[in-house]
């Protein structure tokens, strides 16, 4: 099992950056390839960004693509979300996710997940 704490989110004007974290517990991070997945108000959860195991591939929606990085630090069982250039559109609960699967796009195929953290990008 893997539990999951994301950190890093807060306010940001239009056009500013925020790096989110998430750790992870447990000796298994390295067997997870890992996802962020976001949700505003009244919206379904949507994906945003995956990597897999090793950290050498990954994948975005179009929506953040050339504007957000996930990297992961498999040593310090943690990934990370960096986004640059936030809009207003941006705003929403990010969650971080393990899964077996990877790359995987869909929240179905994620078997853990964090609580969340909230991302507020003021115009």
């Amino acid at each position: 099992q893997v539990q999951l704490v994301e950190s890093g989110g807060g306010l940001v004007q239009g056009g500013g950056s925020l790096r989110l974290s998430c750790a992870a517990s447990g000796r298994t991070f390295s067997r997870y390839a890992m996802g962020w997945f976001r949700q505003a108000p009244g919206k379904e959860r949507e994906f945003v960004a995956a990597i897999n195991r090793s950290g050498g591939n990954s994948g975005y929606a179009d929506s953040v693509k050339g504007r957000f990085t996930i990297s992961r630090d498999n040593a310090k069982n943690t990934v990370y979300l960096q986004m640059n250039s936030l809009k207003p559109e941006d705003t929403a609960d990010y969650y971080c996710a393990a899964t077996q699967i990877s790359l995987a796009t869909t929240p179905a195929a994620y078997d853990y997940w964090g609580q969340g953290t909230q991302v507020t990008v003021s115009s």
